[in-house]
Order: structure tokens, then C-alpha cells, then sequence
């Protein structure tokens, strides 16, 4: 049956990914074979596909397809992520739409909520990516709230518990005041803002004097509980020993003295709010400050707050601004411009907020992960990012695990008393009993005395297990599973999450199994538009990627995000990269439905032109072959693709069918046309990574096939000896053509005409390609001459010289008169461009870039003057 005219890639997406599906291609067991693994980087659950995880997942779609074609066990493991954070806020937001407020829900009844949203939303992402063409191995899908997955989490946490390695403390924390919850120091985005800097004035006690001190947070001088000054600042000896009263709540503060302060910086007197600064604190520990705290979780001040009580700490600051004026403590107010927390995920300004918080020390534990990466036990492509790697790993911090929230794995720890340390930690709360009995020495204690943690764990800490977890090897560290496939090969992400997730995984790879978690780690770009700006909704500068697959096909938007994603640098996304990818695809369509529509003739004989094409293309795609794996083997997928895009492009269907293809209304040879979709079939073979649909689609429609024979499955090409000699000689031939070809178009030669071609031979060039040179410039005589041809039109392929003797086709005298005067002209401007240049004034003064233009041109006048001669000694 012959192919529709044009490619529809609705029908042919729907028909090939359910036959894939149906046959279970993309389903791993353990066997005999060696496995290529990769993980998905878990989604957020109630999460919609976006361009970023569009360019993420065809990445990885690439590498599991080709891994499928050279004979791996391949095994793409999908899943997603609860994601604490995101989806409570979306739950609390939907209950809030629905009239409930959380805090008037037990945590039961919440998760119930929770758990109904999870299952309306949590599997959008994954069938969105089958739309893409994923080839995940869909049995293995996995939530990081699945009971193995929890279970995992707890034991986890248990053991590093036991060891000492996670604590519990009353730490100054990054206070998120939309989620109500505290984040790790990597989940806070520094950004800089313009606010202001207000010079405000306090009393000192028993006097008129005041002092001043600068602060960009004015509604915190509720909770000062000291002035600092440097003791070795003479402006401020009169100070020393004295107190200060705070204007507004007239509390009397104490003027300690500290080196901390820099005596450059405002006014070289310091306000001490500890509850509110983490360098605040530090000096209220050492000089046994009072600790007052003004704020609410939500950011409104509390009782401290006096009569701004209930109000939101940006609109006091707008009050008290306006109440310091007034009672005349305000000197002035400066721009200034500093950098601001936000949290990464809600936006919202964090608040430095002294917590009790569980916390997992990192330093040893980072060791073993930081020396993978340096000694290349794990591979960061591109390297660039290795240094941004070590410098964090050489500086971790502790790393805060508990979240404020109830979606999530609850923390395992069950308090049997009110004192810091009256509690344990266990899988249960049946075992938390006799450990609680013993600890408290309390043998009357029971289930019913103990009280679980209320918060839960931070979302990294259970996908920081995620290549572990998954094939079970936290609960069953010897099982077959964690054993064949672990560690994984490549994982691909984004550099984003160096730190939150793939810094984790490796410290969990070698604390657990001992082993790196993975063997590469490719670093995507981040998704921009073409004014550099990162896709987002708030911007409403991210199109919809399901939108632009019914537009643009699967296939045509895998190639045209991955035309120019570079790994680690970001993609300048243009829908019209979409349409050239759709364009590539409609070629390959057009291609075969041009090879699919010739007539076959058996007794027919292969031409020499036939033969030699064939045999070039053979040596063409072997080059272009070596040239891919090369390219995948560094993880240049985007030059990868580009290789293939030529190779079919501008080798199979420029060149080849031009050369091979039968006559008007003629037949072609059996053997040519068999030998053609062998050479079709390879092509589509290092198509499919790329574009499966189209390659399968096309595959399907050579032949029969039988289930076992489809492309997916089918076998990656050999890599066998370049014949480098016969691509040599094909790029010359290429020139002669491109030549004649030329001289058609500008003096309008049809290419019905034939015309004659007449060769003087000056680089000994071979014959080998002289029959496609006929075929291809519908030449009928082609000849080696000794002597110039008179009046003929030239050109020139290196030092050989080429003459097509069209009567009537120039004015001899006409023609030398012309490039005479062009010669003349050139000759002119290129004198002037090297007076430039050798003016030693004009080099050393100029911009590098305008000398660089200069000499351009001189380079560009010297090769049109070598033409110009070359052509007026042809004529004369």
C-alpha cells in the first residue's frame, strides 16, 4: 500500500506507541545481557509537563533508544516525586477554595485530601510523556510515597540516626512564611533587590544623647534586645558601659562591645535582634542576650508587636516607618541594595526563625562523594561543573531534614516527655514503646503516653534514595535487582539540582552500597525564550508542549529542541526550531514515499553511476557513523543529531537519490533499489533515537515484519572501514557539479539541456565519479582536453579547469572589458585596506574586532582578485 501523501502524525504517534506498548519492548528483566539503566528525575506528582521536562526526558529517551539498539538490557525506570511543598500548598489552596482551612483537619483527615488530590493528578505527567514517545519501563513506575519507597525513607533514617549522624537542635533556620515551614539552606534563592537603608535614632538612658544605627528591616527593632559596638571604634568610647532605649516599645537594650562590627558599614553601631539573625544570634549567645520573637509562622507579628499585633511584617515596616518619623527617631532613608532569600519553592521571603529542627550532618558523609567526582569515578558532563560541585561539597552545612508540613513521611521520633530529649526513634510506634521504657526507665509507659513528631522530612531525603530505592536495595540490599542493574549508567537532569538531588544520591550511593549511584551525570540547560528569559508561567512565555506535538508532531519537537541543546547550556527555545524539525521529518517522509513509487525491474542492470553512488554512500554513512558514536560517547547528543540531520538530509536524499534515481517515467534496477533500503533501513535505524514514531512508521511499511523484527528492537548498524578515498573524491566531484550547476543558473540553462563539459586535467583528479558528473550536469560529452576551450564558460575546482562551450553565450571582449574593470577595482580597495593595516596606529589603536574585519577583507580582495585573473586568463 502506498504511502499518504503527507506525514500524519497523530495516527502514525497513537498506531506505533501502542504496538510498543503491546509487545512490552520497553519492559527490563534481569538476564544474561549487559544493562544499560538510567532513572528518571522523579516530577512533582500533581505536576503538567513542561519544556524543561520535555528537553529532560526526549534527552534520555535518546540514550535508552539507542542503548535498546546495541543489544543493552535497557531499563528506563519511570516515577514521581510527592513533593512536600508544592503539593500541600495546592491541597491547603483547594480545601481553602472549598471553605476548610487545614488547621481545622486532624492530619488524617488531611492526607485523606491529599491522597484524593495525588490520585486525580498524579499520573497527568507520566501519560503526557507517552504523548512524547517515552520509553519508560511503565511496570516499574514508581511514587516516592509508595510503601517499599517509605519504608526505605524510615530505615534510612533510623540508621543514620543510630549512628550519630542526624541530631535534633534549636537552630536559626530559613523560615518559609507561605508554606509554614522551614527549608534547607539549598531550597533559598539569593536575589538581589533595591529597598531601602533607615538611619534611626535611639535614646541613651539618663541622658539627651542618641545613637544611630542603619537597618533595612525597621519593624524588627521590636525584637532588639542590644546595641553593638566595636570596642576599638573611638567614636562611640562614650558609649561603652551605657544602655540604650528602643524607640517605639522603650525597652532598655544594653551597648555591648564586639569586634564583629565593621566599623565601615552604616553607622559602626549595630542593632542585636537574635531572633531574627543568624549572626544575631551568635552574638546574643556569647553575651547572654534576651530573645525575643516578633513574628507569627505566617510572618504577622505577634504580642511583641504591640499594637501592630496580626499584621504583616512589609506592611508594619510601610507603619512603623511612618510612626518613627513621627516621634522623631527616624534620621533618613538611603537606597540600598542587597540580597534577599527566597524560598525556591513558593517565592516567598524567607525569615531567619529559631526552631527546633532535625538535622543530618554532612561533612563526612560528603567525603566519599566529593572524591568521586574529582577522581572521575563519576563523570559530570560538561566538567565546568565540577568546580561548582566542590566548592559545595568542600562547604556543606548540616543539612536541616524536617518540614512543617503533614504530606510527606512523617518524622519517626515519638516523645514520651516534655524535655528535649524525652524521645526515641523507631520504625513504629509498637517499637518506639520498649525503647521508650528503657530510655525513660519508665517500665509503665505505653503506646498511648507516646506522642509521633509531627513534621515531616524533607522530599530530597527519600529521592536522594531514588537509584537504590527503586530496584528495593535499601530493604533488600542484596536482592538480583539492586544488584544487576545498580549503579545506573547515565543520569540526565538539570544543573539546577546538583546540590539538592545529585550531590545526595552519590553521599546515599556510597553510604548504603558503597558504589557511586551512577556512572555520568549529563547537566542540561535551562529552557529560555529568545530573549533569554527562563520559561515560566508567570511569565507566560512557556508554550505548551502538549500543543505544540499536535502541531508539530512528537518527532518534529524532539528534533527541534534538541538542534540546539549543548549539554549544560541553555536551549533558546523558538517555536520555529519545532517547524524545522517538522521539516526534517516531512523529508524523511518524502524521501521514501520518492523510493516507495519507483518501478523495479529485475532484468535491468545496475549503472556505474548506481554502483560508485552506492558505494560512496556506504563510505559516507560508515564516516558519518563513526562520527555519532563519537558524539553520544561525550554526550554531545545536539551534535549527534546534527550528524544524522546531514547525513539523511544532505548525503542520502541531496546526493544519493539524485544519483541513483531512474530516469522520467523509467524503472530502476532490483539491485540498486534493494541496496537503497538497506541503506534507507540503516539510516532509520540511527533516525530512531531521535524520531521513533516516523523511523518505525516508515520501517514497518519496507517489510513485514514480525514482532520481534521492529525497529525498536531491532540492531544498531556495524561500524566497519571508511573508504576515505572514495569521500575524497566524491567532494570534488561535488564542486565540479555544483559548478556546472551554476553556470546553468546564471545564464539560465535549462536543465533539460544537455551540454558538454571539456576538462584540463591539471590535479590528475580521478575518472571514478565521471559518470555522475554526466548524470547529475546532464552533460553528454564529457572530454579531457589539453588546450583551453575559446569562448566557452569556465569555472575552476582547484587547479583543474573546466569549459562549457554554449554557443553564443558570452561576448568574448564584453566579457574581459567586465572583469577587466573589476580587477581594476578590487585591486584599488584591497590597497587601501593594507594601508590600513600597516599603520602601526590605526592596529594598536583600533578594537580587536575592527582589525580583525580589516584583515577579513583583505583576505576576501586577495581570493576574488586570484579568481578574477583566473577567469580573464580562461578568455584570453
Amino acid at each position: 500500500m502506498a504511502l499518504e501523501a503527507t506525514y500524519n502524525s497523530q495516527t502514525v504517534e497513537k498506531r506505533w506507541y501502542s504496538y510498543w506498548m503491546e509487545h512490552n519492548y520497553f519492559h527490563s528483566e534481569v538476564d544474561e545481557r549487559e544493562p544499560y539503566t538510567i532513572v528518571i528525575p522523579p516530577p512533582n506528582v500533581t505536576g503538567v509537563l513542561h519544556m524543561g521536562h520535555m528537553l529532560n526526558n526526549t534527552l534520555q529517551d535518546v540514550l535508552i533508544r539507542r542503548a535498546r539498539l546495541k543489544g543493552f538490557n535497557a531499563c528506563w525506570v519511570p516515577g514521581t516525586d510527592h513533593a512536600s511543598i508544592a503539593t500541600e500548598a495546592k491541597v491547603v489552596a483547594k480545601l481553602k477554595s472549598e471553605g476548610i482551612n487545614k488547621e481545622d483537619l486532624t492530619r488524617e483527615e488531611f492526607l485523606k485530601h491529599a491522597w484524593d488530590w495525588t490520585y486525580k493528578h498524579g499520573g497527568i505527567i507520566l501519560d503526557q510523556l507517552k504523548h512524547l514517545g517515552a520509553s519508560c519501563d511503565w511496570e516499574r513506575t514508581k511514587f516516592t510515597m509508595d510503601d517499599d519507597m517509605s519504608a526505605s525513607v524510615i530505615k534510612v533514617f533510623i540508621d543514620l540516626y543510630e549512628k550519630g549522624n542526624i541530631y535534633r537542635g534549636y537552630r536559626m533556620v530559613n523560615w518559609d512564611p507561605e508554606a509554614k515551614t522551614t527549608l534547607s539552606d539549598e531550597e533559598v534563592i539569593h536575589i538581589e533587590k533595591q529597598g531601602n537603608l533607615y538611619y534611626l535614632n535611639y535614646k541613651i538612658e539618663g541622658s539627651n544623647d542618641t545613637l544611630t544605627i542603619a537597618t533595612t528591616r525597621p519593624e524588627t527593632i521590636l525584637g532588639d534586645t542590644a546595641i553593638c559596638i566595636n570596642p576599638n571604634d573611638e567614636r562611640f568610647t562614650h558609649l561603652k558601659g551605657k544602655k540604650a532605649i528602643v524607640p517605639i516599645c522603650n525597652r532598655v537594650i544594653p551597648i555591648i562591645e564586639d569586634e564583629y562590627v565593621d566599623v565601615e558599614f552604616g553607622t559602626g553601631c549595630l542593632k542585636v535582634t537574635p531572633a531574627h539573625d543568624e549572626n544575631d544570634k551568635v552574638l546574643g549567645d556569647k553575651h547572654g542576650l534576651e530573645v525575643i520573637d516578633i513574628l507569627n509562622e505566617d510572618a504577622t507579628l505577634n504580642s511583641f508587636g504591640m499594637h501592630y499585633q496580626g499584621k504583616d511584617r512589609f506592611v508594619v515596616r510601610k507603619e512603623i516607618t511612618k510612626e518613627l518619623e513621627a516621634i522623631g527617631a527616624l534620621q533618613k532613608i538611603e537606597t540600598h541594595t542587597n540580597k534577599i532569600g527566597t524560598s525556591e519553592r513558593t517565592g516567598a521571603v524567607i525569615e531567619p526563625r529559631l526552631s527546633d529542627q532535625w538535622f543530618l550532618k554532612m561533612k563526612e558523609l560528603a567525603q566519599p562523594a566529593l572524591d568521586a567526582v574529582l577522581e572521575k569515578e563519576v563523570n559530570l558532563v560538561p566538567e565546568k561543573f565540577i568546580n561548582t560541585y566542590r566548592h559545595w561539597m568542600e562547604n556543606v552545612r548540616d543539612w536541616n531534614i524536617s518540614r512543617q508540613l503533614w504530606w510527606g513521611h512523617q518524622i519517626p521520633a515519638y516523645f514520651y516527655g516534655d524535655g528535649k530529649e524525652d524521645f526515641v526513634v523507631a520504625e513504629s510506634l509498637e517499637a518506639a514503646v520498649p525503647k521508650a521504657q528503657k530510655k525513660s526507665g519508665n517500665s509503665a509507659l505505653t503506646a498511648s503516653n507516646l506522642k509521633q513528631d509531627p513534621d515531616a522530612l524533607d522530599t530530597w531525603f527519600s529521592s536522594w534514595l531514588w537509584p537504590m530505592s527503586v530496584f528495593n536495595g535499601i530493604m533488600e540490599p542484596d536482592n538480583k535487582e539492586i544488584n544487576y542493574y545498580y549503579p545506573t549508567n547515565d543520569l540526565v537532569t538539570a544543573p539546577e539540582i546538583l546540590f539538592f538531588w545529585v550531590a545526595r544520591m552519590i553521599i546515599a550511593g556510597y553510604e548504603y552500597r558503597g558504589e557511586k549511584p551512577f556512572n555520568n551525570v549529563y547537566l542540561t540547560g535551562i529552557v529560555r525564550d529568545k530573549q533569554r528569559r527562563k520559561m515560566s508561567k508567570s511569565l507566560g512565555n512557556s508554550p505548551d508542549p502538549i500543543e505544540l506535538m499536535k502541531q508539530y508532531g512528537a518527532d518534529g519537537v524532539r528534533v527541534g529542541m534538541l538542534l540546539s541543546s549543548p549539554a549544560g547550556n541553555d536551549l533558546m527555545f523558538d517555536e520555529d526550531l519545532c517547524k524545522q524539525g517538522s521539516g526534517f521529518v516531512n523529508k524523511i517522509w518524502n524521501a521514501y514515499r520518492l523510493i516507495d513509487g519507483w518501478e523495479i525491474s529485475e532484468s535491468l542492470e545496475e549503472t556505474d553511476t548506481s554502483k560508485i553512488a552506492l558505494d560512496w554512500y556506504r563510505a559516507k554513512f560508515q564516516m558519518a557513523l563513526a562520527e555519532i558514536e563519537d558524539h553520544y560517547s561525550k554526550y554531545r547528543i545536539s551534535d549527534a543529531l546534527m550528524a544524522t540531520y546531514k547525513l539523511v538530509w544532505d548525503d542520502f536524499c541531496s546526493w544519493l537519490l539524485e544519483m541513483v534515481k531512474p530516469g522520467y517515467q523509467q524503472p530502476i534496477s532490483g539491485k540498486t533499489f534493494r541496496s537503497i533500503i538497506e541503506i534507507f533501513e540503516d539510516n532509520l535505524k540511527v533516525l530512531h533515537p531521535f524520531v521513533p514514531f516516523i523511523s518505525e512508521e516508515l520501517w514497518q511499511h519496507i517489510a513485514k515484519r514480525t514482532p520481534k523484527e521492529a525497529l525498536v528492537v531491532s540492531q544498531w548498524p556495524e561500524l566497519k572501514p571508511i573508504n576515505e578515498t572514495l569521500i575524497k573524491e566524491f567532494e570534488f566531484a561535488s564542486e565540479v557539479i555544483s559548478g556546472i550547476r551554476t553556470i546553468r543558473k546564471q545564464k539560465n540553462i535549462s536543465f533539460k539541456e544537455t551540454i558538454s563539459l571539456h576538462i584540463i586535467n591539471n590535479d590528475n583528479a580521478t575518472t571514478t565519479f565521471d559518470a555522475v558528473i554526466q548524470k547529475l550536469g546532464n552533460i553528454d560529452v564529457l572530454t579531457y582536453v589539453s588546450e583551453k576551450i575559446e569562448g566557452a564558460l569556465t569555472f575552476r575546482v582547484k587547479s583543474n579547469e573546466y569549459f562549457v562551450p554554449i554557443e553564443g553565450a558570452i561576448n568574448v571582449e564584453e566579457e574581459i572589458e567586465k572583469l577587466s574593470e573589476e580587477l581594476k577595482y578590487t585591486e584599488g580597495f584591497l590597497k587601501s585596506v593594507q594601508g590600513k593595516l600597516k599603520n602601526e596606529k590605526f592596529v594598536s589603536g583600533a578594537p580587536e574586532k575592527v582589525v580583525a574585519m580589516e584583515k577579513q577583507k583583505e583576505a576576501d580582495a586577495l581570493a576574488k582578485i586570484e579568481t578574477l585573473k583566473t577567469s580573464l586568463a580562461g578568455l584570453q
